[in-house]
């Protein structure tokens, strides 16, 4: 090795000792009878000292140093005399008494500090220079130590690590596939995986009883900040188990990554169906950390000649604690952000309770005072509080409302980052109706068994039957997804078949599973957590990127390559694809 210690482990019981430090030069200070250098790797930052008086030569030399610069650097360890509690090294600094120029750089195109003055475009096409940042560094560090311990508790269930193919079939539900042209069997292609769901079921048929694969997958969809184009799952598959089974092992796995990566006892997580998380919330991945349930008004308001309210399909209110308050500017604020096209109300409603008791409303015209009392019981409001209300078609003014909730809990400071609320969710439908393409789809994937009391109506009553599946939520984000599958080939036949597969399609695309279960499939199931979205809720960031070490930009580009690009024609020629 090059150097003796890293520049984040010297301290004051290093006094006096003879070391070699290897790095990047960070910043340079030149006070003239002294140079000060910070030299920086992954462990931390020391400070070197160059002086004038004792090596004159060395230090005219440490002065035509340019920013990030690879030094090897000799010297003693000694005290510092104005300390620097910020930095782990901060009590010592290095007298230099010899060094070697690596390399020289030249000067990076941002600042390679904490906080930089490079954009995401530019911090995004020197993503190798990006990652010397101590905030990028730390993400990838934090997403190392996730995975060391994700595998630590699933080697002690006894899981398997399995690796799965990367070129397989492509499939029609979900997501669009990247297709791979094969030059061997020209007019061919492969797929990337959107997810290895068929391998997983296949190693239960194989008897391989516990897998699990921290995996990349690919989806060639629209992004955003949660979503890149390669991603990682950490994939669970396991057999003889019941619903109840999976819940409990991954419950513990969760709780085994916040006690180990943030210190943090979770307790047991709480549960809720679909149905409550929609009516409470508005959608099926609830942020918990605080209440403001939704309440719905319809019986309280109709037939009052409101014609909003009247001829609405759903009204329903929220209430912002300690809100009665607000001026008309905040009101009408908000009533624009719901009128946004993003969520395309028509207005809001709103209804004050006073802290002196009394309770005066935006359409007082309509409702008298006992009305309005109802109304702030059923939203369990008290003096000082503010009632929120939307009203219009179904699906939007629940949706409306949902995001509307999750606004008031921004603005009032109650979706902390630091505090961590999860949760599972339960009995999903199985299916869900398109009017796009007339028939059902698969709310999951098409092999989530039914739950096994709702079989009998998988014939008669699709719509009605739920899923054996749930999801894990965490801080409003779905963290990680799952089901029991069926491993039944009649019971998978009958799916494809309501999902509008011909015998003959069904046969081609997923014949190879379906003849696999004639071999004597165990009662199997599973979850994939969404690795990078893991990593960046421990890490209190909005976007996954920072915990990827080379991400896609908004547009699915890695600006850093300049990929995807085109590629020969003789290349193309080869593949069949002129």
């Amino acid at each position: 090795m090059l150097r003796t210690h890293t520049c984040g482990e010297l301290s004051l019981l290093d006094v006096n000792k003879k070391v070699t430090l290897c790095g990047w030069l960070q910043r340079s200070r030149d006070l003239g009878g002294m140079t000060f250098i910070d030299l920086r790797d992954r462990y931390g930052i020391t400070q070197l000292v160059f002086n004038m008086d004792s090596l004159p030569h060395l230090c005219e030399a440490a002065r035509k140093l340019g920013r990030e610069f690879v030094l090897e650097v000799e010297g003693t360890v000694a005290e510092r005399s104005n300390k620097n509690a910020k930095i782990a090294t901060g009590d010592i600094e290095i007298i230099v008494t010899s060094f070697t120029v690596l390399n020289a750089a030249v000067l990076p195109p941002f600042t390679i500090e904490d906080q930089t003055d490079g954009g995401d475009d530019i911090r995004m096409k020197y993503r190798y220079l990006d990652i010397r940042r101590a905030p990028v560094r730390d993400a990838l560090l934090l997403r190392a130590k996730v995975a060391a311990a994700t595998r630590t508790y699933l080697n002690q269930q006894q899981f398997v690590e399995v690796e799965t193919p990367v070129l397989i079939k492509s499939t029609p539900e979900g997501a669009r596939d990247f297709v791979v042209p094969s030059r061997m069997n020209q007019g061919e292609f492969y797929a990337l995986p959107q997810s290895p769901q068929t391998f997983k079921q296949l190693l239960m048929v194989a008897g391989m009883d516990k897998y699990y694969q921290i995996v990349k997958c690919f989806r060639d969809e629209d992004l955003r900040a949660d979503r890149q184009p390669e991603f990682t799952q950490i994939d669970c598959e396991m057999s003889f188990v019941s619903q109840e089974d999976i819940l409990e092992t991954f419950e513990g796995m969760i709780r085994h990554l916040f006690q180990e990566v943030k210190g943090i006892d979770i307790g047991t997580l709480p549960r809720m169906t679909y149905a409550d998380a929609m009516k409470y919330y508005g959608n099926d991945k609830p942020d918990i950390r605080f209440d403001m349930r939704i309440a719905e008004f319809g019986d309280l308001v109709h037939g009052k000649n409101f014609k909003v309210f009247d001829d609405a399909e759903l009204v329903v209110a929220i209430c912002a604690k300690g809100c009665s308050e607000y001026t008309r500017k905040q009101l009408d604020e908000l009533t624009d952000w719901v009128k946004r096209p993003q969520l395309g109300m028509s207005g809001l409603v709103y209804a004050r309770y006073g802290k002196d008791g009394s309770i005066k409303s935006s359409v007082d015209k309509f409702y008298g005072p006992e009305e309005l009392s109802r109304w702030m019981q059923a939203c369990q409001a008290e003096p000082g509080d503010l009632v929120l209300i939307l009203a219009g078609n179904e699906h939007k003014t629940r949706k409306a409302m949902s995001e509307l909730r999750l606004e008031m809990g921004e603005r009032l400071g109650y979706r902390n980052k630091d505090e961590f609320k999860c949760l599972w969710v339960l009995d999903f439908p199985l299916l869900e109706w398109s009017e796009e393409t007339s028939r059902w789809h698969a709310m999951h994937h098409p092999f989530t068994s039914p739950k096994p009391d709702d079989f009998a109506n998988l014939a008669t009553d699709p719509g009605s039957v739920r899923a054996n599946a749930y999801d894990m939520v965490i801080n409003g984000v779905e963290v990680g997804g799952g089901s029991i599958r069926i491993h039944n080939k009649e019971i998978q036949q009958q799916m494809f078949q309501l999902l509008g597969f011909s015998p003959e399609d069904a046969q081609a695309q997923f014949g190879f599973l379906m003849n696999a279960f004639e071999f004597g499939a165990p009662p199997h199931g599973g979850i994939a957590f969404g690795f990078d979205r893991l990593c960046s809720l421990f890490g209190g960031a909005d976007s996954i990127r920072d915990y990827i070490a080379f991400p896609k930009n908004n547009a699915g580009r890695d600006v850093m390559i300049d990929s995807p690009s085109a590629i020969s024609i003789e290349q193309r020629k080869e593949l069949g694809l002129l």
